[in-house]
């Protein structure tokens, strides 16, 4: 009989009751090859025909099952069939079904193309939907009482539902593909989550307990769905996080004009890799915090610090709440820090013997004020702390009986900034006298330190720069003055730009710069600082055209400094004085040198310099330095001594208002102005001391030893003490600077690789990305572009991938990544704009991707994109080999760190690929292991993007990848082709 089609078959199969082997054969007779049996809808077809009465035919049943078998349909068009049932009142049929998805709900598979696959996803998401439907119909009926016989059959056939639902939502392979299809078809997800709670709302009136926790335990493996790759265990074995606690010293004496928010997202990044608790995240802030109150060098450097612990790690807490909305609740987390910290009784005593205050309390306060802590929280750890201190060792009443504490002074200087930044924000022409009261009051005793650390914890610094610069400009030019205006204009003049050198000196010259407008005219305080200024890093050439101004001024300059007793005030324009000064100077020198001049008439001049306003003396020393430095050793003499005679203070009763306090603060920029030079011509010169180190960090490098020996030692120390000092933060830095970013990271990464205890080996990771964070940027690109690469295709080299420095250095490369690939979108922190850039030129040519590619992506892109071909057929492998989700994103490929990581993608697809295993291998496992542990859910744009396409189904053959969890985080499911990848993949674990 000829067959005319499949419904007839399948009838006549039914008629002459073929066994299912025998209709199997009949079947391939009567269809020949072509059509596959999914195209011609077998599955479907004989479930039709067997649904057709009250219950279901048993011999087309068996068909079926013989057809699921033999593999002749595939599970996804079985899925669809069934979920095309509705007549859920017919129970033996609907029984028929759930068994016959019994046979194949846990292990499904597809080892088609990447279209079945996608298939499968969508028809297992149909089949859930079916399924939950299927059990509130049996549900509903139970609940009627419609059964007519006892309830125990409804209860069976309920039970039969739930059993179904959770075999097959227990499997973790179904629920990463069910994670897929819901991200394809968003709709149909919305109607599973109907369904699931409208049978809440049924089962809640069923008596049965078992029945009801078996459905919530459904309910919940469905919630778990959309959020299956954000599930991170927390780290609750360690206690202390020394990453955490040297990133805020690093913040706290380097940066501490930092904003806040980069501080913040450094420190969440951490927070995240780790996996660090809040409440134990929050401790290590403060035990840094107090830690580096403790450290910090008597002056500047303690008030800096103090400023950093009580004004702006308050504010970094406040942003860091928004971020930890998914805890419980911040302050409660904020609270149990507290508990924890009032545990370390011996730091809390030393800070407080340090700052000769209770600290704890202050902190609490601005902990209150922010809104981090309750008042009932306050009240208690007050409570807490003060019965601790009573316990307390004491200093000697007469010790600390005249020490104001700083963090009282800080936290009372904060308003003082915001008032000062309106009075100056007054017309100047107005009071001059007023303006010079208030200045005078600011350089009393510390209170200039004071009020700029505040200034700059609080981010108002540049504000402030730049007012000054402004009052700086205003007073340049005197018309038609009286002799008390012109002194005061003068000393407005002075102190303006003393504060704006000793700002710059302190902070940094970035503060002080103003963003450049285009056709706005430059002040004269920064085209001096950045011609002129002696700076570390900065050599000057004292030959340059910004010393040599109009001869004639230089000339009348030369005239009024040998001739007059003293400066005159009225009518002078200090800005072109300061930038003359370097001319007059050379003149005076030379006249010296050629004994025109004698020793006498030299004082006279360089009292006159100094006499009225240091600003000259300040620009004068600024030219001498750049000056000395280009002198033979038998030439220097002379202008070493002119500098000597411009240090010291005047003894004169002739002097303008607060010379005294102006005199200190000239020492101490004289001082950073001539540290360089003077090491170098061995020179010694006594600045007017203010009893405090105003250099504390400079000059760290024990003389005559080798860098890279200081550099194993001081690492050696840090690793055995387990955190980062302040001291050796500079010294690292100091060394950074020196020997360069690779040496300095090559050098590093030696340390790391020779270590072979596991606990050793985390530690120095984590004190290292910590290190790193001096120029996360610059080395990453070496760690990722040179280092890594170097190792991984170096056969000798690849012992030193072995576990456990191996595991190490995957996962701190990870870190390294991370970090900067999520943060070089913003900008680089002032400290690290100081170092060279690497020209990106140099990446691209280091680096050069595929010049086809372009021409390629178009070609794939111009195509349907559901179209994935390219993942099967062998012609266009080489097209497929790299392409990589960041491409599809169009992510800027003259980027050197986009490009670094994409290249360092391809090397491990191609270590992946060859048939050579050995301990390279083995780390590009940890590397991906590492980058799926600290991924985020739907982080679209993580490093991953990078990574190409065809890399997924290579790393699902190493057995510790092969996971539907790993396949997921690994893929960029935010595209079609992603999905698809990762649908091929996880189908056929």
């Amino acid at each position: 009989m000829k067959v005319v089609n499949l419904k007839q078959a399948i009838l006549q199969a039914w008629k002459e009751r073929w066994s299912d082997y025998q209709w199997a054969i009949n079947m391939k007779k009567f269809f020949p090859k072509g059509a596959t049996w999914d195209i011609l809808n077998l599955a479907e077809a004989l479930l039709e025909q067997a649904m057709i009465g009250p219950s279901p035919n048993p011999l087309i049943l068996s068909y079926l099952k013989y057809a699921i078998s033999s593999q002749m349909v595939s599970y996804s068009s079985v899925l669809t069939a069934i979920s095309k049932f509705d007549d859920f009142s017919r129970d033996l049929c609907v029984q028929a079904l759930l068994d016959i998805m019994d046979m194949f709900c846990d292990r499904l598979s597809c080892h088609g193309k990447a279209e079945e696959c996608i298939g499968l996803c969508r028809s297992l998401l149909s089949a859930l939907h079916w399924l939950l439907r299927c059990t509130a119909a049996s549900a509903e009926r139970l609940r009627e009482g419609l059964e007519a016989g006892s309830p125990a059959a409804g209860e069976k056939q309920l039970a039969m539902c739930l059993q179904r639902l959770e075999k097959t939502l227990s499997s973790t392979k179904n629920r990463a593909l069910l994670h897929i299809a819901k991200l394809e078809e968003a709709s149909s997800w919305t109607a599973i989550e109907h369904s699931l709670l409208k049978l809440g709302e049924i089962l809640a009136s069923l008596s049965n307990p078992q029945l009801r926790s078996q459905a919530e335990q459904c309910g919940t493996l469905i919630r778990s769905i959309p959020t299956m790759l954000a599930v991170h265990s927390e780290q609750l074995h360690k206690t202390g996080y020394p990453t955490v606690h040297a990133v805020v010293l690093l913040e706290g004496t380097m940066n501490l004009t930092g904003e806040t928010q980069p501080l913040v997202e450094q420190l969440m990044m951490v927070k995240r890799m780790q996996h660090i608790p809040t409440p134990l995240f929050v401790l290590e802030i403060w035990k840094a915090c107090f830690v580096g109150l403790i450290e910090s060098p008597e002056g500047t450097e303690e008030l800096k610090w103090t400023a950093f612990t009580f004004l702006k790690i308050p504010q970094v807490l406040v942003k860091l709440k928004k971020y930890c909305h998914g805890d419980k609740d911040f302050t409660e987390d904020v609270n149990c820090a507290f508990e924890f910290l009032l545990k370390l009784t011996p730091l809390l005593d030393k800070a407080d013997q340090r700052c000769n205050c209770d600290c704890t309390k202050f902190l609490l306060q601005e902990c209150s004020k922010q809104g981090l802590l309750s008042e009932a929280s306050v009240t208690n750890l007050m409570a807490k702390r003060a019965a601790d201190r009573e316990h307390a060792p004491q200093l000697k009443s007469g010790e600390n009986a005249n020490i104001q504490p700083n963090p009282g002074l800080i936290l009372r200087a904060e308003p003082t900034v915001t008032n000062i930044l309106k009075t100056m924000d007054a017309d100047h022409s107005k009071s001059p006298e007023g303006l010079l009261g208030v200045l005078g009051h600011m350089l009393s005793g510390k209170s200039l330190d004071l009020l700029l650390a505040a200034a700059a914890a609080t981010g108002k610094l540049k504000s402030f720069a730049r007012k000054f610069i402004n009052l700086n400009e205003f007073t340049t030019h005197g018309n038609e003055e009286l002799a008390k205006a012109a002194s005061v204009r003068a000393l407005l003049f002075d102190i303006s730009f003393l504060m704006l050198c000793h700002v710059a000196q302190t902070y940094g010259s970035e503060v002080i710069l103003s963003e450049s407008s285009s056709g706005a005219q430059v002040p004269f305080f920064e085209t001096w600082m950045q011609t002129c200024m002696p700076e570390e890093g900065k050599i000057l050439n004292p030959d340059h055209p910004c010393f040599w101004p109009d001869s004639t001024k230089v000339e009348s300059l030369v005239a009024l400094l040998n001739n007059s007793s003293e400066m005159k005030l009225v009518q002078m324009k200090w800005h072109e004085a300061c930038l003359s000064i370097s001319a007059a100077i050379l003149e005076i020198l030379n006249a010296w040198e050629n004994g025109v001049l004698a020793f006498e008439s030299i004082q006279k001049i360089t009292d006159n310099i100094k006499g009225k306003v240091c600003s000259l003396a300040v620009c004068a020393v600024a030219w001498l330095v750049a000056h000395v430095r280009m002198l033979g050793l038998d030439e220097r003499e002379k202008s070493l001594q002119m500098i000597r005679q411009l240090a010291g203070p005047l003894y004169s009763e002739n002097t303008l208002q607060f010379y005294n306090e102006r005199v200190v603060i000239m020492s101490s920029i004289l001082e950073h102005m001539c540290a360089d030079v003077l090491q170098q011509t061995a020179t010694q010169i006594k600045f007017p001391s203010t009893g405090v180190d105003t250099m504390p960090y400079w000059n760290l490098l024990p003389p005559k030893r080798p860098i890279k020996e200081v550099l194993t030692d001081i690492f050696a120390k840090v690793l055995e003490k387990g955190w980062v000092d302040s001291r050796s933060i500079h010294i690292f830095d100091t060394l950074l600077h020196m020997g360069g970013v690779y040496w300095f990271c090559n050098n590093l990464i030696k340390e790391l690789l020779k270590e072979t205890r596991k606990e050793h080996t985390l530690r120095a990771v984590e004190l290292l990305y910590s290190i790193f964070c001096l120029d996360m940027q610059q080395v990453t690109l070496v760690l990722l572009g040179h280092i890594l690469p170097g190792l991984l295709t170096d056969s000798s080299k690849w012992h030193s991938l072995m576990d456990p420095p191996g595991t190490a250095l995957a996962k701190l490369a990870v870190w390294c990544a991370l970090s900067s690939f999520s943060s070089h979108k913003g900008q680089a922190s002032s400290r690290q704009k100081k170092r060279h850039r690497e020209d990106i030129e140099d990446y691209i040519s280091l680096f050069p991707l595929d010049d086809m590619q372009p021409s390629k992506l178009m070609r794939l892109l111009s195509s349907n994109e559901e179209d994935a071909n390219i993942l099967s057929s062998p012609t266009d492998r080489s097209m497929s080999s790299s392409l990589s989700a960041s491409q599809l994103h169009t992510v800027n490929m003259r980027d050197p760190l986009n490009r670094v990581l994409a290249n360092l993608f391809l090397l491990i697809s191609s270590i992946l690929g060859s048939r050579t295993a050995g301990p390279h291998t083995q780390f590009v496992q940890w590397f991906m292991e590492e980058c799926v542990d600290c991924l985020e859910q739907g982080s679209r744009g993580s490093i991953l993007q990078f990574m190409p396409f065809t890399t997924v189904s290579e790393l699902v053959k190493v057995s510790a990848m092969s996971s539907p969890k790993v396949v997921l985080a690994i893929t960029d499911l935010s595209l079609s082709l992603g999905r698809q990848v990762a649908a091929k993949a996880i189908a056929a674990l």
